[in-house]
């Protein structure tokens, strides 16, 4: 009997050094990885998340930055050499700061194109040309090629996201869009299938596809593609009728209130991942 108790005793001795060695863990996570000290004005790189104090990983960014002779336009993170355009704090459940690694405003003032797109995004959707749409798909004018789209998409894209590098985005929408329209053309006339149903799943797959990059507005965007694509218009002649649609619409029609705010670059992503992270005191 007494060998059990034995190891019953040394169980118990096991216990408390396994919580100490947890507890070291918390207390390392919970520390910045370049003061090494408790964090002060916590702040996340903005692609890789890692957590530093601002103060410490902002110095880090100077002293690497005096390093070249042109001002960085991103900065690689220390632990993880993932590289980020901006530095994100000031986190207080609902909103946050943003530094970016290059500071000169002039590489991220839109251009007044840009700040149509950002309003137009803020009132609720008109659309008024029913007709033109049922004909659209009907008598497969998708099929159409249109030049312009991929340069409209990059235009609209910066403008919600705002952000200037937008290539990879692109990429993957305007493929999207590529794949559906080549099945169908392919499509055998004896299996088309219902127009209705194929703007049905156009809309789907557009909203999935932009869904990790513009959010709550991904459903509205996939509407202004389509709406772009029925128009053949080119991107100055489709800018002026916004103009004229966003006339209209502000006299009468009150703003979303579920869209991204206007003036910062997905909030609401960064509001999530943010907030999602476990923080010293166990709490989410």
């Amino acid at each position: 009997m007494a060998a059990p108790a034995a190891s019953s005793s040394g169980g118990s001795r096991g216990k408390p050094a396994e919580e100490e060695m947890e507890a070291a863990a918390a207390s390392a996570a919970c520390a910045c990885p370049i003061c090494l000290e408790s964090f002060k004005d916590e702040a996340y790189l903005d692609t890789c998340f890692h957590s530093f104090c601002y103060k410490c990983i902002s110095q880090w960014v100077k002293i690497v930055s005096s390093k070249h002779p042109e001002p960085l336009p991103s900065v690689r993170c220390p632990l993880c050499k993932t590289v980020n355009m901006s530095i994100i704090h000031g986190f207080d459940g609902e909103s946050f700061e943003r530094h970016y690694i290059n500071q000169d405003p002039r590489m991220r003032r839109l251009s007044d194109a840009h700040e149509l797109i950002s309003q137009f995004y803020n009132i609720r959707e008109v659309t008024d040309d029913t007709s033109s749409v049922q004909q659209f798909w009907k008598q497969r004018k998708y099929l159409r090629k249109n030049i312009w789209l991929q340069t409209w998409l990059r235009q609209e894209i910066q403008a919600l996201t705002q952000d200037e590098n937008v290539d990879a985005i692109i990429y993957h929408i305007h493929g999207v869009i590529e794949s559906f329209m080549n099945r169908q053309e392919k499509e055998h006339p004896s299996k088309e299938t219902q127009p209705e149903k194929k703007r049905e799943e156009f809309k789907r797959l557009l909203s999935d596809a932009a869904r990790p990059f513009l959010l709550s507005r991904r459903e509205r965007f996939a509407v202004e593609v389509e709406l772009f694509l029925v128009s053949h218009l080119n991107i100055d002649a489709y800018n002026k009728l916004r103009v004229q649609r966003l006339k209209e619409s502000t006299s009468h029609v009150s703003r979303e209130q579920d869209l991204l705010p206007q003036d910062r670059s997905l909030e609401d992503h960064y509001l999530y991942v943010i907030g999602d992270k476990t923080d010293c005191n166990g709490e989410i």
